[in-house]
């Protein structure tokens, strides 16, 4: 369909001003004319997937990582980003502290693990127990750069969010626009109401919300078997289910899923029923986001 074409500027400007002859002393006119609307810039590189909390304390980075590290395991190109500036963590849970990151053609190179899981983090680029102390507007900036860089071949990038909801999170909804969010919740009531508002901001932004984890939920004694629920019980599903979001399972708190991260060794690179839940974890979000591609 051809577009509509402009009348000619003379027989316009005549008809204008036949019609306000005698009414008006002088006529002054002005041609204007619609720009055609840009078109949307198409998305590209890896697809974004945020994990948030609303709140610390809940397991986040450890929950990252062997998400990350599971969908790698079911043949998922992943990359991971540790959004969290001020007090990075998954050099240590990557087994990749003491690494550093490159830059190529004005972009940093990512670290790569063993785990089949390259990975970006300030860890990689600032000094060994240094402190960040930057603004928000430097913030901003460094997490653009992260998530701004090689990851050739990746399919998904796994971002690591810090716990909250202010400025990392809005420019990650902002500026680059996830394909989808997972929110991280211990089962008690304080976690919860924080769960809920990370679930609002992603609303809010547009993004996806695939579903609530409830993360520490049980914890087996180590000597006699026992399972209690030192955090609660079934919490995060009733919240999810309150919130109309999906539930996407539980994580057990176990002591070898901490000592495992401690020691850069992800429990979702093992066997067994530790590594099982993170598998059954990363099978929902490979459907979703094949679901959704």
């Amino acid at each position: 369909m051809q577009a509509a074409l402009m009348p000619p500027r003379a027989p316009s400007e005549r008809t204008v001003r036949l019609a306000l002859a005698g009414s008006v002393e002088e006529v002054r006119i002005a041609m204007t004319a619609d720009k055609a609307a840009a078109a949307a810039p198409v998305p590209t590189g890896p697809r974004i997937l945020a994990v948030g909390s609303g709140k610390g304390g809940v397991g986040k980075s450890t929950l990252s990582a062997n998400l990350a590290v599971a969908l790698a395991r079911m043949g998922r190109r992943v990359g991971l980003v540790d959004a969290d500036i001020y007090g990075p963590s998954q050099a240590r849970l990557l087994g990749t502290e003491g690494q550093r990151a490159t830059a190529h053609d004005g972009k940093l190179v990512p670290v790569e693990s063993a785990w089949g899981v390259p990975a970006l983090s300030m860890a990689h680029l600032s000094a060994a127990g240094q402190a960040i102390a930057w603004r928000g507007p430097k913030i901003s900036g460094a997490l653009l750069q992260l998530v701004d860089a090689h990851w050739d071949g990746a399919e998904v990038l796994v971002i690591d969010l810090p716990p909250g909801t202010g400025d990392v999170q809005l420019t990650m909804l902002q500026r680059c626009k996830p394909a989808g969010a997972v929110i991280v919740s211990t089962p008690q009531d304080l976690a919860l109401i924080d769960a809920a508002r990370a679930v609002e901001l992603f609303a809010k932004g547009g993004v996806p919300v695939l579903g609530v984890v409830e993360n520490m939920a049980g914890y087996a004694c180590p000597h006699c078997g026992e399972t209690s629920d030192p955090f609660g019980c079934g919490g995060a599903e009733s919240a999810a289910a309150d919130m109309g979001v999906p539930f996407l399972g539980r994580i057990p708190l176990d002591i070898a899923i901490r000592r495992e991260g401690d020691a850069g060794t992800p429990t979702a690179a093992g066997t067994g029923p530790r590594a099982d839940a993170f598998a059954a974890l990363a099978r929902q979000v490979a459907a979703w986001l094949d679901e959704t591609a």
